[in-house]
């Protein structure tokens, strides 16, 4: 209904006043760089041709309206300057991966550890993309998506030179605090670029080279940090320097692959038509050995259809885009299974973290004798003046060292004042009660017990105004307590804190691991749910006249009907909507819909920490935003955005705060969650947590999730399920256990009884037997619909009876319900998380 003129009249003015001039002349390099970053965020006034989020969503063509005009902005780019860069106009797919992931992060003692080593991955994956954006432009890059990526920003305002005042709206400019999104990881740890084929080689070695001189850079002033902290001095000779210039040589690792486009050839080059593809089969066939006839994308029916040439249309490179990536991935699984590496001999006492390199030192001599009977070594002093830095005992090698420090270094490079700002295990684990306490008219009882050198801990960020209230260092002051041998003074400042919130804090907390199903099969076209048919593409008119134009051809007809060919639009649509998850749906849905941290988020994957009571309602809320559909969250009509919640989940989007995003749909994802003590060894939960995932994927056979509890009584639970009915029966099950006229003798009676039933037990004795047990347990005040005993005991004897071990199966299930609704997980908090 509006007029396009009003439309592009708005876009030349939007894109006239990005125009970065140096004197008369434009600066074609930072204009450039203006297009791609704020070319999609339009300012528009209030009136009736105003697009809103719908600018960052328009087509590149309405007959094939499956990415939007920028995603086909970003790669006619990308292709112009590797073409316009290469003397034979030759274009290849590079991609660069870092790697090792899981025994890097997988090396923490603590949270702050943990995100440590996942932002510090992050931001070596920039270093090693920074020297190609310099070159050929962030356009370049294809996966992931870099446009409002903090770090990206930063680097064109602070380095590449952008006017300051294009970046004011940006959050990361805003806040001062750790809930800035500077602190966010998420970055994935490999890249896929389009460079010119003559420099490719050079390109992944600039990346490489980038990134070593990056962390040896960053390893040179964490150990002067140290040696200044330890009141040492900064000894450039000092034999820690050496130490660490030699731990950190071969770190990361880096393999690289790439595969020029010009392995299919053009007969006729000004036409580019009649390609000749013998090159590319070549390249292909060692991949597979069996095919008799094409290989790969070029032995598929797509293939068939698109390799002869019509009167409207013929084929061309770029055609083969789906051979060339799937060439280019299997490349760079053969160098990852070459690592070639390099010995490094390690004589003395090995790192008290990772047991694998010496620990850093001063005087080679100390590394002779057990660092556990010496007083005077580097990190003892450090440990003495900085207690945060290395604990008692404590001493580190390079790379644990470098993660140590990181939070302090990287807040100092972007001018924060934060010196503690990942929540520890224990905070996390007494949140919930932390909130409770400071809303208490009774708060003012504790206030006498704080001192003012009482500090507050870090908090989450849903939680970040308590830190104003003096009672909300009481953790601080427990912690000094304990520490000053007053262990009687903090039983005593316990038990008060015990008595005002009618019950001990919680001493659980959750650990959270989230990932995309198939992630590699949706990337290579080749999962049926999220790939659609190349008719199914076409806008409704266009797909009208295809069929009357086909209907005397089946070759057209069969070729309509086959799924579409993956292309780097859809690549670069994916990896849009991998961004918006990790950059604005996670964030939001663990630290501000919920009182959880975000360790991790890189494109499908997330690691997060949470309060027991949020963890379950918090894995059901990022599985539905992951995929854009929610009946919870889904608008009647898309004019209710305006209205209240922040959130809207419907049909493959999600609104968030005024913008519209498209997340996965069609597509799956599985997630392991363990909760543990908070004082029991974190490198053992996230052992369990890991196993927690695998088994959501394996014996949940993906879209499922794992919850594991680890009792520190012994006895360890696991619930394994799809997602759907078994998830919305915990909840409804833990709500119902967790109500004041409920015995938590519901679920012992009905496990001992459980054992009496013999093994061929119909659905229908399981039901009344649970019916039987749970209502003698129940008072009658509980009314609720959620509360309907015949159909929770209905549903768990549904659920237990599809199980090869009933038994096993619904004491598992009821036991984890039982576990998550005991008072400490109250249930006005189970409610409001809920």
């Amino acid at each position: 209904t509006t007029d396009y003129q009003q439309f592009k009249e708005r876009s030349e003015a939007h894109f006239k006043s990005l125009i970065v001039r140096d004197g008369d002349e434009i600066h074609w390099k930072k204009t450039l760089f203006a297009f791609w970053r704020f070319g999609a965020e339009v300012q528009e006034t209030e009136d009736d041709a105003k697009l809103g989020s719908l600018w960052s969503l328009l087509p590149a063509d309405t007959r094939v309206p499956d990415h939007s005009i920028w995603d086909h902005l970003d790669l006619t780019s990308a292709f112009a300057g590797a073409f316009a860069a290469d003397e034979k106009e030759d274009v290849a797919l590079l991609i660069v991966s870092l790697g090792p992931v899981q025994s890097f992060i997988a090396s923490a003692r603590s949270t702050s550890d943990l995100w440590a080593g996942s932002h510090l991955l992050a931001n070596l994956t920039w270093e090693a993309m920074k020297p190609l954006c310099d070159h050929l432009g962030p356009d370049a890059i294809l996966f992931p998506r870099l446009r409002g990526l903090p770090l990206v920003d930063m680097w064109l305002r602070d380095e590449v030179g952008l006017d300051d005042t294009l970046f004011e709206q940006c959050p990361w400019t805003k806040k001062g605090t750790d809930a800035n999104p500077l602190f966010s990881a998420a970055l994935p740890n490999r890249f896929v670029a389009v460079v010119p084929a003559c420099e490719a080689e050079r390109m992944a070695q600039m990346a490489a080279d980038s990134t070593k001189a990056w962390l040896q850079d960053l390893g040179k002033e964490t150990v002067s940090r140290l040696l200044e902290t330890a009141g040492l001095g900064d000894d450039p000779d000092a034999y820690c320097h050496q130490q660490m210039r030699e731990q950190i040589e071969g770190f990361p690792e880096i393999q690289w692959a790439s595969v020029p486009f010009s392995l299919a050839k053009p007969r006729n080059k000004e036409k580019q038509r009649d390609l000749n593809i013998r090159e590319l089969e070549d390249a292909m066939r060692p991949f597979f050995p069996s095919a008799s006839d094409g290989v790969g994308f070029l032995g598929s029916g797509a293939w068939e259809v698109l390799q002869n040439e019509t009167e409207f249309w013929s084929p061309n490179p770029g055609v083969l885009y789906p051979a060339i990536h799937d060439l280019a991935e299997r490349v760079l699984a053969s160098a990852k299974a070459v690592r070639p590496f390099g010995q490094m001999e390690e004589n003395g006492w090995r790192c008290s973290l990772t047991g694998e390199t010496e620990w850093l030192t001063t005087d080679s001599r100390q590394l002779n004798r057990s660092y556990r009977g010496q007083e005077d070594t580097l990190w003892s002093r450090v440990h003495a003046n900085m207690p945060s830095w290395a604990k008692q005992g404590e001493h580190l090698g390079a790379l644990p060292a470098i993660k140590r420090l990181w939070p302090t270094i990287f807040a100092d490079r972007i001018s924060v004042d934060v010196q503690r700002f990942v929540v520890s295990t224990h905070t996390m684990a007494v949140a919930p009660s932390l909130e409770k306490l400071v809303e208490s008219p009774r708060k003012n009882e504790l206030e006498e017990w704080v001192q003012d050198s009482d500090k507050c801990p870090a908090l989450p960020r849903k939680l970040a105004h308590l830190r104003e209230e003096r009672v909300s260092r009481i953790l601080g002051t427990l912690e000094r307590l304990k520490e000053s041998e007053g262990d009687s003074e903090a039983a005593r400042l316990e038990s008060r804190f015990n008595d005002i919130l009618g019950h001990a804090p919680d001493a659980y907390y959750a650990l959270l691991m989230f990932d995309g199903d198939h992630m590699g099969r949706i990337l290579s076209g080749d999962h049926e749910k999220t790939s659609i048919s190349y008719l199914q593409s076409f806008h409704s008119q266009v797909r009208d006249g295809f069929r009357q134009y086909a209907k005397d051809s089946n070759r057209l007809i069969d070729y309509g009907n086959l799924h579409r060919a993956i292309s780097p639009n859809r690549h670069l649509a994916i990896s849009n909507v991998l961004s918006n998850f990790s950059l604005h749906v996670a964030p939001y849905v663990i630290e501000e819909a919920f009182h959880g941290k975000l360790l991790y988020a890189g494109g499908d994957d997330v690691l997060a920490i949470l309060p027991v009571v949020d963890l379950f309602p918090a894995m059901r809320l990022l599985r539905e935003a992951y995929g854009g559909h929610s009946e919870r969250y889904a608008p009647q009509d898309w004019r209710d955005v305006r209205k209240g919640r922040e959130l809207f989940l419907k049909d493959g989007f999600a609104y968030l705060r005024g913008k519209l995003m498209h997340m996965m749909s069609g597509a799956t994802a599985s997630c392991g969650a363990v909760v543990a003590h908070h004082q029991a060894p974190l490198s053992v939960v996230m052992r369990e947590l890991r196993v927690a995932e695998q088994r959501a994927k394996n014996e949940g056979g993906r879209d499922a999730f794992n919850l594991s509890v680890l009792k520190r009584s012994g006895g360890d639970l696991h619930v394994c399920e799809h997602w759907g009915e078994a998830d919305a029966l915990l909840m409804r099950m833990r709500r119902f256990l967790s109500e004041p006229d409920v015995s938590r003798r519901a679920v012992y009676n009905s496990l001992l009884w459980v054992r009496e039933l013999p093994q061929d037990a119909s659905e229908e004795m399981f039901a009344q037997m649970l019916q039987h047990q749970l209502k003698r347990q129940t008072g009658r005040k509980t009314t609720q619909d959620y509360l309907d005993v015949p159909s929770i005991a209905g549903d768990l004897a549904k659920l237990a009876t599809q199980k090869p071990d009933k038994g096993k199966w619904l004491s598992n299930f009821m036991s984890t319900a039982e576990f998550l609704a005991r008072e400490t997980r109250a249930p006005e908090t189970c409610e409001k998380a809920e």
